[in-house]
């Protein structure tokens, strides 16, 4: 094996082995499918937005997720409080600024979240990033309308800003630290058709995040594992519809073999 695939595959088993608690603030839309997909990865899951137990469970998980894809005043004071603890405790913080830009709602909330409890993993889409940075008004709904390449300042922007990783879906995925660029050239078409994928691979980034001491390479490895369980599915579904079940089998089958024969990763 190369070494980005073993070094991929090595995060996958320790997932396995590991079985990282990932606790999720997390939408009302995903919460089953993001559930599902960090079980088929081999992590556990825990959905937990009560604002009366969220510092308990931080301080039992390995990292926590914040998606703010389905907001109230309740949950953004849960997630601040869980974040909090997080940090206190050095559990990785993974956001995912659903719908950034869509509404004022939105995007402030994503940005007291990142100024009040930092995360160590931004990921989201290239319309999300970008009104993180400049401010714009540019997504439709919680859908992207600028493509990954078009983010790329954006992000190198908000990771050296916030002493983070930035990690943007897109045709291509596109990860950034404040020095590196990685490229990610795996996934399907029909990947956008499915409801929560971008969230989907939010959770899973916080899987990876638990067991890699890399935000960097968690994030990247996150995405190269979705966009190759991607590939698999498609190749096994008739649509969307038996994509989804696919999806959550190609998680759980992946094999390293599959990481040497199909990850187009690159670099910079």
């Amino acid at each position: 094996m190369t070494g980005p695939t073993r070094a991929i595959w090595q995060d996958v088993q320790r997932i396995r082995a590991e079985a990282p608690l990932i606790h999720n603030i997390t939408n009302y839309v995903v919460m089953n499918t993001t559930a599902d997909a960090l079980l088929a990865v081999g992590a556990s899951p825990v959905m937990s937005h009560a604002v009366e137990e969220v510092e308990e469970m931080v301080g039992l998980a390995r990292t926590l997720v914040l998606n703010i894809g389905t907001l109230g005043a309740s949950w953004i004071e849960s997630m601040v409080k869980a974040g909090r603890e997080a940090r206190r405790l050095g559990v990785p913080i993974v956001l995912d600024p659903v719908g950034s830009g869509a509404t004022s709602l939105r995007t402030t909330a994503a940005e007291r979240l990142i100024a009040e409890v930092p995360p160590t993993i931004i990921r989201g889409n290239a319309s999300e990033i970008r009104s993180l940075v400049h401010a714009e008004r540019a997504t439709r709904g919680v859908d992207s309308t600028h493509d990954s390449e078009e983010a790329v300042a954006a992000a190198r922007a908000l990771a050296a800003r916030c002493d983070c990783v930035v990690s943007v879906s897109g045709t291509t995925d596109v990860i950034v630290s404040s020095e590196t660029v990685i490229r990610i050239r795996n996934g399907h078409p029909w990947m956008p058709r499915v409801a929560g994928m971008g969230c989907t691979a939010t959770a899973i980034t916080g899987a990876f995040a638990a067991v890699s001491p890399s935000p960097l390479r968690a994030a990247a490895h996150a995405m190269a594992l979705c966009g190759i369980a991607g590939e698999m599915a498609a190749e096994r579904s008739q649509g969307p519809g038996t994509f989804q079940a696919a999806f959550l089998d190609a998680l759980f089958l992946v094999e390293d073999s599959d990481f040497e024969q199909r990850l187009r990763m690159e670099e910079a």
